[in-house]
């Protein structure tokens, strides 16, 4: 059986690091064909446009992508292609897991954290109002009525939505991924002490919701300011953690540091019945066609896929491969040494080929 996969090569260091993840992939024996599609900036170059109506078919069609990283400008330009995929295929659901590699600098050692980040809503859903349009100016003498609060004329104004729907869904599908990956606890993370309306909601519902797994996985729940401290301090004593859109994307980068960085970072969008996987890593275009990232992240999600799509044995069989390389710290690129400069480091690709060859053996 062969299954058909979207492959979208992104921006940057993307087709470098697509390329690297995809012969991984193919090397564990899962046969798959591949329907490459374009996005982002290359595909602006390309059509004129940032995401072709094909890209979202392909997915819709397939039910699996494997992306590569895509630029999105900062305080200008188009807005985030990734998060446009997201709310267009409603994956609400970013699973990003941070775990510790033998090999793989840190002063941590033993973490094993699975991030959960509601995708659909929060201050991500780009609703948004800009410094000085009529539009802005009306919606802040209305929200001056109706909450009793001044707000100074010359501000930009964001909406923040949370919704018992995406929050009931979300914190579900937490307790549903700790029983299926026997998880021991989640802990939902929130700033309801202040946002009582919105963050408070959410934990409302979080709390729930945990009653329908009280007798199979411990519920918890954090301050988010206090999650960032006890990461840091103590990051052991945790094991799912499920927030709101934003705090989710931060968090799950403080987690990466926690295990060696971004270069080690994979990550999965999830819906109903259709999946992304993608590095939490950047496009960094400074790079592009140097042949010397780091393809660990990419190709870890592409572990993550495998496991999706039920190849759990490919999936064991890469990520032991990826495991064995990172140990033995020879074949890395340069980033995963000691010295940043040593010159046994090797290329993107050539890491990856060090790694097919443990899958085979």
């Amino acid at each position: 059986m062969a299954y058909k996969i979207t492959l979208i090569l992104g921006d940057g260091i993307g087709p470098e690091v697509i390329q690297a993840a995809k012969r991984c992939i193919e090397a564990t024996g899962v046969k798959v064909v591949w329907e490459e599609v374009f996005a982002g900036q290359v595909a602006q170059d390309k059509y004129g446009e940032i995401l072709p109506k094909n890209v979202l078919e392909s997915i819709k069609k397939n039910k699996v992508a494997l992306k590569g990283p895509i630029i999105t400008p900062i305080g200008e330009g188009f807005r985030s292609v990734n998060v446009a995929i997201r709310q267009a295929l409603d994956l609400y659901a970013c699973v990003r897991p941070a775990k510790s590699y033998p090999g793989v600098k840190s002063p941590y050692k033993d973490i094993d954290l699975v991030i959960i980040r509601e995708n659909s809503e929060d201050l991500y859903s780009g609703i948004e109002f800009e410094e000085g349009n009529p539009k802005t100016k009306e919606l802040i003498v209305k929200i001056e009525e109706l909450s009793l609060r001044k707000i100074r004329q010359d501000s930009g104004i964001s909406i923040k939505p949370i919704s018992k729907y995406a929050s009931e869904r979300i914190v579900r599908f937490a307790f549903e991924y700790a029983i299926k990956y026997r998880r021991k606890k989640v802990t939902v993370v929130h700033k309801a002490n202040i946002m009582k309306f919105t963050d408070g909601l959410f934990l409302k519902t979080a709390a729930e919701v945990a009653r329908d797994y009280s007798d199979k996985v411990i519920f918890e729940e954090a301050i988010v300011d206090n999650m960032a401290m006890q990461l840091v301090q103590k990051p052991q004593n945790y094991d799912i953690l499920v927030l709101p859109n934003l705090y989710g994307d931060i968090i799950s980068d403080l987690c990466a540091g926690l295990v060696g960085g971004l270069g080690v970072a994979p990550g999965a969008n999830i819906g109903r019945d259709m999946a992304v996987f993608e590095a939490v890593h950047g496009a960094a275009p400074k790079y592009k066609g140097r042949n010397l990232v780091n393809p660990t992240a990419m190709i870890l999600s592409g572990v993550l896929m495998l496991r999706y799509i039920k190849e759990d044995r490919a999936a064991d069989n890469l990520e032991s491969a990826v495991k064995e390389v990172l140990a033995e710290g020879k074949s890395v690129t340069y980033d995963l040494k000691p010295d940043r400069n040593d010159p046994t480091a090797v290329g993107t690709q050539e890491m990856a080929d060090v790694i097919i060859e443990k899958v085979k053996d």
